[in-house]
């Protein structure tokens, strides 16, 4: 089972047996369809990911270095008043991102006005002052955003984390639509699911409306640093998808601050590139000397203006767990108005209260790195052992600003496909929303994932656990 009282949102708190009323039909298809009809379905969609070659690198694990994610059968289904209350807190908060590095990486009135430490800035790993004082074409600095939200009852959400570098995922969104509408076609015929297959056109827009200059016909790329990358799948599935070339860094040359690409038929002049490679490795000369997989000179043709980069160097910065803990003041000052999404009640441990706090019950929070991600640096207190809390303990005290910690939440859950049957399984939800010069657009869908494992609260991949389609309905009437 999921935690004890945990918001189900399809059965509500009422069991199967009393299902919350909008989703009296989906229950009703789960009660009938055959247990072993289901586990079929749910087996075929996962051969045609291994054939297809959708698969998931896990560092540091020999035993299963590439595996696809384990996909579950049953959608979550957002209501179309949901969705909209959702997509107008995303829209906010994406807006607030981009104001904000806008701000720090300029004028910096937010530092200036005291809404936030300077020295959470200018000591941040994160704040690249090789893009102090540069300004991305058209003034987009986060084009692509993957925001994580936990959901905790029927109008509760919460923002866990803003994915602002190189958020992934978003091929399982359309993968897993596409192995539904085969193998669950019903589901389409009873309910005005919106669909998600626009995203790779979505986001081609975006990327030819950020490009230098008036060219009509920019030309975009995405960067990859090669197939032994964990999301190397989706770099080459989204290239393929928007019909632009798929590059390494080997494929790209810089001369007089212009980014070239090097064909067969000669040279080809790049507008915007779509990197999914992390600053540190982006350019040799400015950044890590070391750094194979980036291109000689493309920050000095980013700095001239010539080139497009997305996500913008620099904004790591919005992606750090310290700063997160601010957004709901940052969201304040840039839109003049509260968050719509609120955050999950976050303790500072850089602050000696919060620090005597979280040391104090750190059985009962969860405990993140600052600049973590994939679920690592991670420490769950309920579910920790006794020597996984002695060691937190110990690292809190050492480095205490590398920290943050939260309440432990009672996440939803959804009915998920388990060898015993259906059971609920706790998840979260990452939304993408793509900004461009012509505004901010929210993809009708996201990455929904699930904690395999029953009663974890842990959803990451590289954890253990698995995704579902998500559902977005096009009216409340299903």
């Amino acid at each position: 089972m999921g935690a004890p009282g945990a918001f189900d949102e399809i059965w509500g708190h009422g069991g199967p047996e009393r299902p919350r009323a909008e989703f009296a039909a989906l229950s009703e298809w789960l009660a009938t369809t055959d247990a072993a009809e289901l586990q079929r379905r749910q087996q075929s969609a996962e051969a045609a990911f291994r054939q297809l070659g959708i698969t998931f690198a896990v560092y540091g694990d020999s035993d299963a270095a590439e595996r696809i994610i384990p996909f579950d059968i049953v959608p979550r289904v957002f209501l179309a008043g949901e969705w909209a209350r959702l997509s107008e807190g995303l829209v906010q908060r994406v807006e607030a991102i981009n104001a904000f590095l806008e701000d720090i990486y300029g004028e910096r009135r937010i530092l200036k006005e005291g809404i936030i430490p300077p020295e959470l800035i200018y000591l941040n790993d994160q704040f690249r002052a090789e893009v102090d004082g540069v300004r991305p074409p058209h003034g987009v600095w986060a084009h692509i955003c993957g925001i994580d939200l936990v959901r905790t009852g029927p109008d509760q959400f919460y923002v866990l984390e803003d994915n602002a570098r190189t958020p992934s995922g978003v091929s399982y969104m359309l993968e897993n639509r596409e192995a539904m509408i085969r193998l669950c076609p019903e589901l389409f015929r009873d309910f005005r699911v919106a669909p998600v297959d626009s995203y790779p056109d979505m986001l081609l827009r975006t990327m030819q409306s950020v490009a230098p200059g008036n060219n009509p016909k920019p030309v975009c790329v995405v960067l990859t640093p090669g197939h032994f990358n964990s999301a190397y799948y989706e770099h080459s599935f989204l290239a393929d998808s928007m019909g632009v070339e798929l590059v390494e860094a080997a494929d790209l040359v810089v001369d007089d601050d212009v980014v070239w690409m090097q064909t067969i038929a000669g040279r080809v002049k790049v507008d915007v590139i779509y990197r999914r490679i992390d600053d540190d490795f982006l350019d040799p000369l400015v950044f890590r000397p070391d750094s194979m997989l980036g291109v000689p000179g493309i920050m000095a043709a980013y700095r001239a203006g010539n080139v497009a980069i997305l996500n913008a160097p620099g904004n790591g910065i919005a992606d750090d767990k310290a700063i997160y803990s601010y957004m709901p003041e940052i969201v304040r000052f840039y839109s003049g108005g509260e968050a719509k999404l609120p955050n999950v009640e976050t303790y500072r441990c850089r602050e000696p209260d919060a620090l005597k706090y979280v040391l104090d019950h750190l059985p009962e929070l969860v405990v993140k790195l600052v600049d973590g991600s994939g679920g690592y640096g991670m420490l769950v207190g309920p579910t920790a052992t006794k020597q996984e809390i002695a060691d937190f303990r110990a690292a809190l005290v050492a480095e205490p600003h590398r920290y943050i910690a939260q309440p432990t939440l009672a996440l939803s859950t959804v009915p998920t496909l388990v060898e015993q049957g259906l059971a609920p399984r706790h998840v979260d939800f990452r939304p993408f929303v793509l900004t461009g010069s012509d505004g901010v657009r929210v993809a009708p869908g996201g990455l929904t994932r699930v904690a395999l494992r029953e009663g974890s609260l842990v959803v990451n991949s590289s954890q253990g656990g698995g995704t579902k389609d998500s559902f977005v309905l096009l009216d409340d009437g299903a």
